[in-house]
């Protein structure tokens, strides 16, 4: 009998099912920093990854580890670790398991901090491609025997590209790669990536997930489809002390969290963990949101245009149709010449000009002159990114009162 329960029964019953103290519903907060021991061997087992148990919160403590299972519980992975921040996750991530003159292959549509940290990593060493990762011949065309990870986004963020998943999970699995997927813009929710054979997945907790715009975090999870014994950059005493399926993330942990230092609070952790409850009742009605303005916007005159997955017009619909339950919260559109934008953006009531995402009120900013400013006027151009976009992450506001607040300040633009 198949007892499998559905998105919203699991993770609204995850914490009360490992048991915490006294019949709690939610894991508590733990703020202890260091945890003591009766028994001095108990301590060494720990740190000899002989037992499991808790010596300096840096690694992790209670409340992380129950938001960590309920991550992975999401994503239908084998395990997950948390960090302080998405981009915490990402640097952790590479720091572990990539060395010096190693090959990345990643997607040049990455967001922009992304973009930066992947460019530090080039500076110290680290060979760096950034295709078109809409395609995967782009990906097959930079492979190098050095090649050892693909880094893709599932929707870019802000122009709204779509990587093709499938087949890069095909090539990745041919080439024994590590296929690290960032899932932020869509969350476990629309989609998971262990389906396009992703071997770790990226989290901005940040945004979906914890959706409250009140707790920073990261995460990633090993889908646990990715073969670490074949792997060349793990190292002996982890090879010596770990299973196999477990030695990735172990290494992430040792080396990216422990060592990198970007640990998750336990007050985020929790503030995520009851956040991520909601997510799949608060992604239906944003996306739904997000479609409706969208088709309003596609079709207002002062709108040159829109970047939006759902639309038939953009260039992956069909493919954000097979992947995706929906095409997500994020978008983007660019006003037409002569339109002061950001008269226009201060004439927004309702919505917020923020630089947040995933939040549950709208919020809208200007790309070139924010977020993308530093890559500069070229690299911009390259990325589909004029002068006049604007993104938007749809909240779950009534869409009449959106439709009004972006009607009303069109007309007096």
């Amino acid at each position: 009998m198949n007892d499998q329960k559905g998105f919203t029964t699991t993770i609204l019953h995850s914490d009360r099912l490992l048991k915490p103290e006294f019949g709690a519903l939610h894991q508590p907060v733990h703020n202890a920093v260091t945890w003591g021991y009766d028994d001095v061997q108990g301590l060494v087992n720990v740190f000899q990854n002989k037992a499991k148990g808790y010596a300096y919160s840096r690694q992790g403590n209670p409340t992380t580890t129950a938001l960590e299972h309920k991550v992975t519980q999401m994503e239908q992975g084998m395990a997950s670790i948390t960090f302080s921040t998405g981009m915490a996750a990402i640097t952790a991530t590479v720091l572990a398991l990539i060395k010096e003159g190693d090959h990345i292959i990643a997607s040049s549509y990455l967001f922009g901090n992304t973009r930066s940290i992947m460019q530090t990593f080039s500076d110290i060493g680290i060979s760096m491609s950034f295709v078109d990762a809409t395609d995967v011949e782009n990906i097959k065309g930079a492979y190098q025997p050095n090649t050892r990870m693909v880094l893709i986004e599932t929707i870019a963020n802000p122009a709204t590209q779509i990587a093709d998943m499938n087949p890069i999970g095909d090539f990745c699995e041919e080439k024994g790669l590590l296929y690290v997927v960032d899932n932020t813009m869509t969350s476990p929710y629309l989609y998971r990536p262990v389906t396009a054979k992703a071997s770790l997945v990226i989290n901005s907790l940040t945004k979906y997930i914890g959706g409250h715009g009140n707790a920073l975090g990261g995460s990633v999870t090993d889908t646990g489809l990715f073969n670490w014994a074949n792997y060349p950059n793990i190292a002996p005493i982890i090879r010596e002390q770990i299973k196999p399926e477990m030695q990735g993330m172990s290494q992430i942990r040792k080396r990216g969290l422990r060592d990198g230092g970007g640990t998750l609070g336990p007050e985020a952790a929790h503030a995520i963990s009851v956040g991520s409850e909601t997510l799949a009742l608060r992604m239906e009605r944003a996306c739904a949101n997000a479609l409706s303005l969208a088709q309003f916007l596609e079709q207002h005159p002062l709108v040159s245009k829109v970047y939006y997955p759902g639309l038939e017009n953009h260039p992956q619909h069909e493919v954000a149709k097979t992947l995706f339950r929906r095409s997500g919260a994020l978008m983007s559109f660019a006003l037409v010449d002569g339109v002061d934008l950001f008269a226009f953006l201060n004439r927004l009531k309702l919505v917020i000009k923020s630089s947040n995402l995933g939040d549950t009120r709208t919020l809208a900013i200007p790309v070139a002159h924010t977020i993308f400013f530093e890559l500069g006027a070229e690299r911009r151009a390259e990325m589909g990114i004029p002068d006049s976009m604007i993104r938007l992450s749809v909240g779950i506001e009534e869409i009449e009162d959106l439709l009004k607040d972006f009607s009303t300040a069109l007309q007096e633009a």
